[in-house]
């Protein structure tokens, strides 16, 4: 299968996101789980060059690519903010998309996290979950580095940019 050729070059081109991480192992669990297969083909056909990465005990699937996955920008934060659009929707939002793809967004924590390992969004910024209680107040939150730092900043949930998407994630086990 390409989509494993792909994963697995990688993987092994990018040790530093999984260290202690054997590569048997996950190409063991990709090829028992279609279903989880399916969700990251789809995550490297919207660009996000997805790796392995451990988060909390965890393994996971995550959006590495360099900027903000191209094929999946200029949306709205949620579909309540796309509703609320009078004027120039965009085609779709933020949960939507993850919803179709099967990913999830990061949180604040995760979002530094990858930023830990490598400098992301050097040009771009990704929507983070936010939640209900700011979310209520009509903003949302998104993240993106600038100057060798990692800034978190808000803006109406209805917003949309050409340079900002989001990046998800997928537990594998």
């Amino acid at each position: 299968m390409e989509i494993i050729q792909t994963l697995k070059l990688r993987f092994n081109e990018n040790k530093n996101r999984h260290e202690n991480t054997k590569w048997e192992e996950i190409e063991q669990l990709l090829l028992k789980n279609n279903d989880l297969l399916k969700v990251i083909t789809k995550m490297e056909e919207t660009s996000g060059e997805p790796d392995v990465v451990v988060i909390e005990n965890t393994l996971y699937y995550v959006d590495f690519s360099k900027e903000s996955p191209l094929g999946r920008r200029s949306l709205c934060y949620d579909k309540a903010a796309l509703d609320k659009r009078k004027q120039n929707k965009p085609i779709s939002d933020t949960f939507s998309v993850a919803n179709t793809i099967g990913v999830e967004l990061l949180t604040e924590e995760e979002y530094y996290y990858l930023q830990s390992i490598e400098p992301l969004d050097l040009k771009t910024s990704s929507w983070i979950l936010t939640n209900e209680e700011f979310r209520s107040k009509g903003g949302a939150k998104f993240c993106e580095r600038r100057y060798d730092e990692v800034f978190t900043f808000h803006n109406g949930a209805e917003s949309y940019y050409s340079s900002r998407g989001f990046r998800g994630k997928i537990k594998i086990k």
